[in-house]
């Protein structure tokens, strides 16, 4: 593991972080980005955050900086300082977006566009735009911005954006978990409060289009690394769960049990997997047996609640979509990669909402790493597998 081996010499004796540790990645960084902020604890956590990425949490570590690097970067497009055209895919563990992506409301396609990745545009103001800083200390800091979006329909969307990132302490951590952090387990968490505000003069209404809040995790993919999102086992499960955004996903990454959805992560076949907030819990996460790291999110689930459908099509039912999404990349139709990385996703729910009214919806991000035992022992609690009989061939 790299956490064990974090440092090489060089021939002057001088030593330097190795690829895949915290301390390279956060030099990387320190050097091509102008606004970098890390929070950090006395018990080894260490979050990265910058404004220069929409208030993206770039990485973490549980071990200081010896530690893995929990994010996935695209180390070439942050060393070349230039955007890409359609999706600046910069990498980070933690990114704000907005809902939905594909349908008749999306904002990320414009009118009369097919619904294909040539036409695939993401907004500025989730992908280019510096963000502000309005407060910082020592573990916690908010950032906000303003910008006017429109949808796939035409209707305009005046938004105020302010996005929070809190290094949570042990007893934070345990109201999440509600169980205690097995003995030989290192962690790093952090919560982010997003807020979007309607700042226009015309209220946000079902008919013409609702945004919904959400969030994105890049992390590195392997071989060896399975994505892992519980669902409730009722009668009729499997009409909830979406598994063909990209094409049916292929029987050998995809394993649906009574109650989790197991996704293949390997960043080498492009597959994205949903599940509607009928059957969805408020949990997800991975596991990398190569690394030996475990990654829970936490969000909330609205069963109630209306849920911007991202399918790539006009949509007979738009308020239907999921509130969890796992993703692994692949290669597009032309043999181009955005990655190799996945993701794991969450969403909120999508709000009507007046001048000068606000949504907020936050998630837990936590990364465990160390025994092997303990870390079973945590997935078995709060995912509700056996490690062991996850594994994919």
């Amino acid at each position: 593991m790299s956490c064990n081996q974090p440092e090489q010499k060089k021939a002057d004796d001088t030593t330097v972080p190795q690829k895949g540790s915290y301390a390279y990645d956060a030099a990387f960084l320190k050097k091509y980005l102008k606004h970098i902020v890390e929070l950090k604890n006395n018990d080894g956590a260490r979050v990265l955050v910058t404004g220069d990425y929409q208030a993206r949490v770039m990485t973490s570590s549980a071990n200081n900086d010896t530690g893995n690097s929990f994010g996935w970067l695209n180390y070439d497009l942050i060393a070349s300082q230039k955007f890409k055209p359609q999706f600046h895919a910069v990498g980070g563990e933690e990114r704000f977006w907005i809902g939905p992506e594909g349908g008749q409301y999306s904002f990320y396609f414009k009118n009369g566009d097919a619904f294909t990745i040539k036409q695939w545009q993401v907004p500025p103001v989730i992908d280019t735009v510096a963000y502000n800083v309005v407060t910082e200390d020592s573990s916690s800091i908010t950032f906000s911005q303003q910008a006017m979006v429109n949808n796939f329909s035409g209707t305009p969307f005046n938004i105020e954006i302010t996005r929070s990132i809190q290094l949570l302490d042990q007893s934070l951590l345990l109201e999440h978990l509600k169980t205690d952090v097995p003995a030989g387990v290192k962690w790093v968490a952090y919560e982010t409060n997003n807020n979007v505000k309607n700042a226009g003069d015309s209220e946000w209404k079902k008919e013409t289009g609702l945004l919904s809040i959400w969030l994105l995790g890049m992390f590195t993919p392997s071989e060896e690394t399975i994505t892992i999102v519980p669902f409730k086992n009722i009668p009729d499960a499997k009409k909830y769960i979406t598994d063909n955004y990209f094409g049916k996903i292929p029987e050998d990454r995809l394993v649906v049990s009574d109650s989790a959805l197991l996704l293949r992560c390997d960043g080498r076949h492009r597959s994205k997997l949903g599940l509607s907030p009928v059957i969805a819990r408020p949990v997800a996460g991975s596991f990398d047996f190569k690394r030996n790291i475990l990654t829970i999110i936490f969000f909330s689930v609205n069963t109630e609640g209306a849920y911007v459908n991202s399918k790539w099509e006009q949509q007979k039912e738009p308020y239907k979509g999921d509130v969890v999404n796992a993703y692994n990349d692949g290669p597009l139709e032309d043999g181009s990669q955005l990655g190799p990385f996945y993701e794991l996703e969450s969403s909120s729910s999508a709000l009507p909402l007046k001048p000068g009214e606000t949504q907020q919806y936050k998630q837990v991000t936590c990364h465990f790493e160390g025994d092997y035992k303990g870390l079973e022992q945590l997935a078995q609690q709060l995912l509700g597998v056996k490690l062991d009989s996850i594994k994919m061939k």
